[in-house]
């Protein structure tokens, strides 16, 4: 599975219901930062990185916001933001070439 920018909160309820599905992966998402200086932080029913890390995902981020940041964990490549789009999609590709799944 991939997913970038806020597209890893479809996680969220699949860890409501199972929380290993998070608990210990590699994982980042649109950061709290990146949230407060879009001026958004307020209209979102959660902060993804908040709620990432509360359902025990090891989460990360660049310490640029808005910067190119990736993450992969096993099946599991999650991208910080729009600018990682590019980068996860690669990401995605090495591992399906890898698994001779193309």
């Amino acid at each position: 599975m991939a997913a970038v920018c806020h597209g890893p909160a479809a996680l969220v309820s699949a860890a409501n219901l199972d929380n290993s599905i998070l608990r210990g992966k590699r994982v980042t998402g649109f950061s709290n930062a990146e949230e407060l200086l879009v001026l958004r932080s307020n209209a979102i029913p959660f902060k993804l990185e908040e709620k990432l890390k509360w359902l025990g995902a090891d989460y990360h981020k660049s310490l640029v916001p808005f910067t190119s940041h990736v993450e992969t964990d096993g099946w599991l490549i999650t991208g910080q933001n729009p600018l990682s789009a590019g980068p996860t999609a690669k990401a995605l590709i090495e591992i399906l070439e890898s698994n001779n799944l193309n």
